[in-house]
């Protein structure tokens, strides 16, 4: 590997710990990158990917992490809701 591949997988490694950061999934990251930094979604899943291997333990967590997240986030938008459709509710008697 030459150098400046080995920079752009360094860059790559970088901009995935930013989006770690910030919690976002695989998916989630590989659009991000996509989009603001014009790199391909399977440059982005592999150094992902080899970065799962180096770093399993870490990975595990943080995807339960997340999976906990998304939980709480479902629950709070449910309650939003039953507690919109309960005002629309009393504003219509």
């Amino acid at each position: 590997m030459d150098d400046s591949s080995a920079s752009y997988i360094h860059l790559v490694h970088h901009l995935i710990e930013e989006c770690l950061v910030f919690n976002m999934s695989r998916e989630e990251c590989m659009e991000a990158l996509s989009k603001h930094a014009n790199i391909k979604p399977v440059i982005t899943s592999t150094v992902w990917k080899e970065l799962e291997k180096e770093n399993k333990e870490f990975f595990e967590a943080y995807a339960r992490k997340n999976a906990e997240r998304g939980t709480v986030m479902e629950t709070r938008e449910r309650i939003e809701k039953i507690l919109a459709n309960s005002t629309t509710i009393r504003n219509t008697k």
